[in-house]
C-alpha cells in the first residue's frame, strides 16, 4: 500500500530533499521531512489544492519563492541521492508516519523556540531543530484521512 503514486524519479527527488533539509537530524528527522512532502501531495486543501505529485510539491512556488528553501539555495539538493536517503524516501511513500509530522503540512527551523502557530496553523511538535505544524481540522479535513 502506498500513500501517493510515485516513480523512481520521485524517490530521487524526495531523497535529495530530505538530505538537503534534514541530514543533520538523522534518519528520523529525514523521515519526518519526507512525511510532510507526501502529506502535501495527498491533501486537497489550503495551499496544496492543485499539488498532486511529488514533483509538484518539491517545485511548488509560493509568494514568488520555492516552498522549500533547499530548491533555490541548497547545494545538497542538487547533489545525487544516496542509497540511505532513497530507502527513507521509499518508506514515506509506502506509509511511514509518526508524530509530530504525521499530519503536518509545514515545518521550519526557527533557530529559537517554536512559535505556537505558523500562519494560524497549530504547532504539532518539534523534532530536534524542526518545528512541525498541522492544519486545523476545520480547514483541511483531508490531512486527517490518510
Amino acid at each position: 500500500m502506498t500513500r501517493v503514486k510515485y516513480t523512481s524519479k520521485d524517490i530521487n527527488l524526495i531523497a535529495r530533499m530530505i538530505r538537503a533539509e534534514a541530514v543533520g537530524e538523522g534518519k528520523l528527522g529525514m523521515l519526518m521531512v519526507g512525511n510532510v512532502i507526501v502529506n502535501r501531495a495527498v491533501v486537497d486543501c489550503l495551499d496544496f489544492k492543485d499539488v498532486r505529485t511529488i514533483r509538484d510539491v518539491i517545485f511548488q512556488v509560493q509568494g514568488g519563492n520555492y516552498s522549500f528553501e533547499a530548491v533555490q539555495k541548497g547545494s545538497l539538493f542538487y547533489s545525487p541521492a544516496r542509497g540511505v536517503e532513497k530507502e527513507l524516501a521509499r518508506k514515506v511513500v509506502k506509509f511511514w508516519r509518526q508524530h509530530p509530522s504525521k499530519h503536518a503540512l509545514w515545518y521550519f527551523n526557527p533557530y529559537a523556540p517554536c512559535p505556537p502557530t505558523w500562519y494560524d496553523q497549530p504547532f504539532s511538535g518539534q523534532f530536534k531543530q524542526h518545528c512541525y505544524y498541522e492544519p486545523q481540522a476545520n480547514t483541511c479535513e483531508s490531512a486527517y484521512r490518510y
